[in-house]
């Protein structure tokens, strides 16, 4: 051992092992009672006894030395790696201060572990597609027996009323009957979803202006992009809706889909697969502007209220839910006028020439209630599928992407 510029010169004698080095210690400090040295230093937290001395530097431990303690380990000393550094005396005994950070693993066992499922697809188009048809597959089931309640009583079959409805259902074809169409509805909604918000989206972010740009438009781009998007949507999935329609209405004529759509162009002709399309688009058209509009809309406010530009799930759920509520309430007549005419000649009943013939056929003959009629059960579906809806598009879009993409 020798002393150079007020500190400690460690250096091990056992020429055999590779791993040994030289350790500058700092000043030590004398403790008159003993005598001996009190000597700390700094070793890396990665320290492995077995490979040799101290590669870096890390944290800290401490370790007493007696006066006499020599720089050469004795031979008779077992080979622990720590004989190097310790007299014989001290042994194995060494006291190791607490290092900032330790326990960290032991308290990570202790904190619950949260799952986030993370898919990364790297083109945007595609991830709105795909998170456009599973939020369209997901929101039309849960709803799927407000659906079929709301169908028969805007068509006036099996009964006047939600209950009546309900009870004739569930007393002539059981639970099943709720779900009647479903299958049809979720092949329907799971592509016409996925256009619709894949429309929206890429509309209303084209239209959209950036910082420091002027506007594009002189109104409200959601507006544009959600009129945008209903019409995509309706143009490309209108023979599902009215076959969907038929299976709940025209209960044993149909065997299932592929049934449908064969019976349909054989006997009716192809053009009768478009029946109501008129109606449909111009009822979509304000529909759709005012429910994204309205989704938009209530979005930039939750975001300037609470100050932030993330919103959950939950408000996500409810901002969606009264952007339906206020659409579907606006256009509901339409809605009636677009199913009565998709119905057709089934079972006596009367054909329309066109839309405003439907409108005003039913206001003559049902009164303004008729053209509300099912707007309860029509609410308690739209309602909780738009939020359903949008929920599940937005939270689909973090699950698929590791960054927005704004």
């Amino acid at each position: 051992m020798s002393k150079r510029s007020g500190g400690v010169r460690l250096q091990c004698a056992a020429a055999t092992d590779c791993g040994c080095c030289f350790l500058a210690l700092p000043p030590a400090a004398r403790v008159e009672n003993d005598g001996g040295f009190n000597l700390a230093w700094t070793l890396h937290q990665s320290f492995h006894p077995a490979s040799g001395l101290f590669a870096s530097v890390g944290q800290q431990m401490g370790v007493s030395f007696p006066a006499s303690s020599s720089s050469t380990a004795s031979p008779d000393a077992p080979r622990d790696p720590y004989m190097k550094y310790v007299s014989p005396e001290v042994g194995h005994h060494a006291v190791e201060t607490r290092l900032p950070g330790q326990g960290v693993k032991l308290r990570e066992k202790g904190k619950k572990k949260v799952f986030k499922l993370k898919l990364k697809i790297g083109n945007p188009h595609l991830k709105r597609l795909i998170s456009g048809g599973i939020a369209g597959v997901v929101s039309r089931t849960a709803v799927a027996p407000l659906e079929t309640i709301r169908t028969h009583l805007m068509v006036g079959s099996n009964g006047d009323s939600t209950a009546e409805v309900f009870q004739s259902i569930m007393k002539h074809e059981g639970w099943t009957g709720l779900f009647r169409g479903n299958f049809v509805n979720v092949i329907r909604v799971a592509p016409s979803k996925a256009i619709e918000l894949f429309a929206f989206d890429t509309a209303n972010k084209f239209l959209t202006p950036k910082s420091g740009e002027q506007q594009k438009i002189p109104i409200p781009p959601s507006l544009v992009a959600g009129a945008f998007a209903g019409v995509s949507s309706t143009l490309c999935t209108y023979p599902l809706e009215l076959i969907k329609t038929r299976l709940t209405i025209q209960r044993g004529v149909y065997d299932n889909f592929l049934h449908a759509f064969v019976k349909i162009v054989r006997e009716e002709g192809p053009t009768e697969l478009y029946r109501g399309l008129t109606p449909s688009l111009i009822g979509v058209v304000p529909y759709a502007a005012t429910n994204y509009f309205a989704y938009d809309t209530l979005k930039k406010v939750y975001k300037k209220m609470f100050k932030t530009n993330q919103i959950g799930n939950v408000p996500t759920l409810l901002i969606g839910s009264a952007a339906g509520a206020i659409s579907s309430t606006a256009t509901f007549p339409l809605e009636v006028a677009r199913k009565h005419m998709q119905v057709g000649a089934v079972g006596g009943r009367k054909v329309y020439k066109n839309m405003l013939h439907a409108l005003l056929s039913i206001l003559e003959e049902e009164g303004v209630g008729g053209l509300y009629k099912g707007l309860g059960p029509s609410c308690m579906k739209l309602v909780p599928a738009a939020g359903i809806s949008f929920m599940c598009y937005e939270a689909c879009k973090k699950i698929l992407t590791e960054e927005e993409d704004g």
